[in-house]
């Protein structure tokens, strides 16, 4: 299959929808009930997704990034979003506790070890596992890279980005009091977690339009709307970690902790024009990583389903096959 020209849908490059043959709630013990499911082959070569967000959850639309005959694919819902249970909520939701997670579901199905595919902040929380667990890992599959560093919060929060979408920056800043716009993840979160649910609702959906009108490089603005749970689950969970700095112990922590992973392998993915993970990051990583493939994506921006981000997406995986 020609997997290269240009001029083709996203949907052209993936393979053809799959029904998991598991489905499961794993309890972890803590107040959190965790959606995990499984498809493709029983007997394939390992691959968890990990999605973005935080808050994202997964969709059957990442199943296809994978050869079905091949992998065996595990998808499961971040802790307070998707089919995660309680939704929306931040009550023992950390980076670590996520981590943790991971680890459980891995033990849960019998796994020795596993491919980690993520993008944008799943890029993050596969990179912060593998370090936290490299024996686990076999290879990492990454797009559109986020760090958690302070400079890319203050990139995408801080007016950056907004010198190029200067309507829809206005939108997401003006909406509070010029007194706090120096912090708008600061007064975002005051909103978001006002115990007022029209006020919340209506907070999630200017945060979740922010990133969204961002996402591709075709985007001409703010676009439909969220479901609303889904934007407040988006919101909520992205700006507590967002406050928290991914609740790692210090700036630059995933680059300062490369070394565990140096052994590994990995294909990164990155759009040029990539306005919520500029590439830089991705660049950054790639410099450091001796067996790290950094693949540019030319007239491609952040979103998963992105023509060009699609096709290399899926010519990584099928080299694992």
């Amino acid at each position: 299959m020609d997997r290269t020209a240009g001029h083709r849908r996203a949907v052209d490059y993936l393979y053809p929808p799959v029904e998991p043959f598991d489905q499961r709630v794993i309890d972890m013990g803590d107040g959190h009930r965790i959606y995990v499911e499984q498809c493709g082959n029983p007997e394939g070569r390992p691959v968890v997704v990990v999605h973005g967000g935080p808050g994202g959850g997964c969709s059957p639309a990442m199943r296809r990034y994978f050869d079905p005959r091949a992998f065996r694919i595990v998808l499961f819902d971040q802790r307070g979003c998707g089919r995660s249970r309680p939704h929306a909520s931040v009550a023992n939701n950390t980076t670590w506790h996520l981590v943790d997670d991971m680890e459980a579901i891995r033990t849960a199905l019998g796994i020795g070890s596993w491919a980690l595919f993520g993008g944008s902040w799943g890029a993050t929380l596969a990179l912060i596992y593998a370090i936290t667990h490299p024996a686990r890992v076999s290879h990492l599959v990454l797009r559109g890279v986020f760090l958690m560093t302070k400079g890319e919060l203050d990139w995408f929060y801080g007016g950056g980005a907004g010198a190029f979408f200067p309507e829809e920056w206005r939108r997401f800043s003006h909406a509070v009091p010029e007194s706090e716009r120096e912090d708008l993840i600061g007064a975002y979160h005051r909103r978001l977690f006002s115990g007022d649910m029209s006020q919340e609702m209506h907070f999630a959906r200017l945060w979740s339009g922010w990133e969204n009108a961002l996402a591709s490089i075709g985007t001409e603005g703010m676009g439909v709307d969220s479901p609303g749970d889904y934007s407040r689950a988006f919101a909520r969970l992205e700006n507590h970690y967002f406050r928290n700095a991914g609740f790692l112990a210090q700036d630059g922590w995933i680059l300062s902790s490369l070394p565990r992973i140096a052994h590994l392998s990995a294909t990164i993915v990155q759009g040029r024009y990539d306005m919520i993970c500029p590439p830089a990051a991705a660049f950054r990583l790639s410099e450091r990583w001796e067996r790290a493939e950094l693949r540019m994506v030319p007239m491609a921006g952040h979103a998963l389903s992105e023509p060009g981000i699609t096709a290399e997406l899926v010519r990584a995986t099928d080299a694992l096959r």
